[in-house]
């Protein structure tokens, strides 16, 4: 079987690996496997070269297309023939950097040993000093994931799920606080003191829907990692049932509901939201409706805010202003105190979204763009 054909499934086996918020489909542009457009925070669209090294694994996961159970082909790249066939792409300027997961081929260190490898030949024997984007498998040793750390630009492991119950409806060959929650804190730990890439970060992922976790669950336990821990963010992967898997028959979640979930988590993460500041139904899940800053916002009792003496912590709960329009509102009054909704507008701010919860020297506002 020739490298091309490989990737093709590889890079397939990869669909529940997210790079990105809200677009993990195969690039239109190019009739070649594995490359993926990753989509931010800012909205850039930046093309990765998104694979697995093999799609062999130990574990049961039952929503997976790899788990053990499953009858299909069973294949691998070799460390050097993945990174020639990675540099093959980016040397012709179709990606930008790679992002490299891997099934759990019979033993954790062995299968991390060989996306090491894999990075330590594109670093060391072709120099290339570009994007790399590394899974750590759960369960791998503190040593594997130091020097994995040492050779990417970002790692991550998937924690899969909130709560031990909830990996145990996916899987039996996990444990969640040895495996995964163990191998988290570790990352953290090493965390910035890699003299190669200092500025390296990590994120995790859980996949939505495939188990009976609520949304408020699933917050909880992001709000306990990112106190605890220097988490950039979590990608959540939205369950869809994949054919002769244990999940087959299993209804799939909706992208309404992980858009929503990542309005929330932002909140938390970026905000710095408590979790007793959202809101959610009787079910424990957040509207698929309404926007969950302004739910928020309409259960505080510290609106209206004066717009020109109101701390950050409060302008950034205004539904309607974000963190850098609220930096530039303090910046500003400094300097001269705001006068009315129209000035901040041209900051960037929402104002028909936060005109009903602010007030400029003592007074309610309404758009002026008409007068």
């Amino acid at each position: 079987m020739t490298t091309l054909e490989k990737m093709k499934i590889l890079t397939d086996s990869a669909q529940y690996d997210l790079c990105d918020y809200v677009n993990h489909n195969k690039s239109s542009q190019v009739n070649l496997p594995g490359i993926y457009h990753a989509t931010g925070h800012n909205g850039c669209q930046i093309p990765l070269f998104k694979t697995l090294l093999t799609n062999k694994c130990k574990n049961d996961c039952k929503y997976c297309i790899n788990q053990s159970k499953r009858n299909f082909q069973r294949l691998e790249l070799a460390p050097e023939e993945l990174a020639k066939a990675f540099l093959t792409y980016y040397n012709r300027g179709l990606v930008n950097g790679l992002f490299l997961s891997s099934g759990v081929d019979r033993d954790e260190d062995i299968t991390m040993e060989k996306t090491i490898e894999t990075i330590r030949i594109l670093r060391k024997v072709y120099g290339y000093d570009d994007y790399i984007h590394l899974k750590i498998v759960p369960g791998a040793s503190k040593d594997s994931i130091k020097r994995a750390m040492a050779l990417a630009n970002r790692v991550s492991i998937n924690i899969e799920a909130a709560t031990p119950s909830g990996l145990a409806e996916l899987s039996s060959t996990k444990d969640y606080n040895k495996d995964i929650l163990k191998r988290l804190s570790w990352i953290d730990s090493l965390h910035g003191k890699s003299t190669t890439y200092p500025n390296s970060t990590h994120t995790t992922q859980l996949i939505v829907g495939a188990n009976t976790e609520s949304d408020r669950e699933i917050l909880h336990r992001m709000e306990k990692i990112y106190n605890k821990t220097k988490l950039k963010r979590t990608y959540f992967s939205a369950f869809s049932p994949i054919e002769e898997t244990d999940f087959e028959n299993k209804s799939p979640c909706t992208t309404e509901r992980t858009a929503k979930l990542y309005n929330a988590d932002s909140l938390l993460n970026d905000y710095h939201f408590k979790l007793n500041e959202l809101v959610f139904d009787e079910n424990n899940q957040l509207s698929l409706t309404q926007d969950p800053k302004i739910l928020a916002a309409e259960n505080m009792d510290i609106f209206p805010v004066e717009i020109n003496s109101a701390p950050f912590i409060e302008l950034i709960r205004v539904p309607g202003i974000g963190i850098k329009s609220a930096r530039k509102i303090i910046s500003i009054r400094k300097k001269m105190p705001f006068k009315n909704i129209n000035e901040l507008k041209k900051l960037g701010v929402v104002t028909d979204r936060a005109e009903k919860y602010i007030k400029i020297d003592g007074a309610y506002q309404s758009l002026l763009e008409n007068f």
